[in-house]
């Protein structure tokens, strides 16, 4: 069952079946399922739809078709037409951040009206809408295509939803004193024969330089292990 507070993206006029299953997969990556579309061109369900879904599978499936855009927003209290202001059309203008704002905080259900890939929302669709929803654009290149476009509006509404962030590795500790000290211990036992330390009168500061350099990256003991394994290595002999 759809949940009525997530807005339903429509599609009004769709060209390429590739486009829709961008779309697809841009509203699943942010939580939105609920797909319409209103006289696909080339008709539905489409082949060339389900590769560009990426796996958004659950969004083709349950997509609805409809035989204008009326119908598609019917049962819809709040409708935004994505669109640069027409003329002739006056009604308010919002960010997808503000349009998403308002859904979330809205009673009855919410839609977002996309138009077609080459010539955008007609003036009729236009008017079912309360709102005009606009992404400020750079005004020299003002090219989207239909799938950002989607992106842009889905992840806005996520940030209204508890979405679980991507697992990040789990960062360890820093190493303890003792383990550093028998790091840069291990190094010097080795940098001491090579001469590195010389000339003598010199090798207390170069130690405290080096220590300086070893601990400022805040090794955690695996790391530390890490090196060490690659310091004994260069002190073992090759094999013949």
């Amino acid at each position: 069952m759809a949940d009525s507070r997530k807005p339903v993206i429509v599609l009004v006029r769709p060209q390429l079946g590739e486009n829709i299953g961008k779309a697809a997969r841009a509203m699943l990556n942010f939580g939105l399922t609920e797909l319409r579309m209103v006289t696909p061109r080339d008709g539905w369900p489409n082949p060339d739809a389900g590769p560009a879904a990426a796996g958004a599978d659950i969004v083709l499936e349950q997509a609805q078709v409809f035989e204008s855009t009326a119908d598609a927003v019917a049962d819809c209290a709040h409708v935004y037409a994505t669109t640069v202001r027409k003329r002739g059309v006056t009604k308010p203008v919002v960010t997808p951040e503000e349009a998403s704002r308002e859904i979330a905080g809205a009673e009855g259900r919410s839609a977002i009206l996309f138009g077609p890939e080459r010539s955008g929302l007609e003036t009729e669709d236009v008017s079912l809408a309360r709102a005009i929803l606009t992404v400020p654009i750079n005004p020299e290149f003002g090219s989207l295509n239909l799938a950002q476009a989607v992106i842009l509006c889905a992840y806005e509404w996520s940030k209204h939803e508890q979405l679980v962030q991507p697992t990040q590795e789990e960062l360890l500790p820093p190493a303890p004193q003792k383990e550093l000290d028998g790091l840069i211990g291990h190094l010097e036992e080795m940098l001491r024969p090579k001469g590195y330390f010389l000339p003598e009168d010199r090798e207390e500061a170069t130690r405290r330089t080096l220590r300086g350099v070893l601990t400022k990256p805040a090794w955690n003991h695996l790391e530390v292990r890490t090196l060490r394994g690659v310091l004994s290595s260069l002190q073992r002999e090759p094999k013949p």
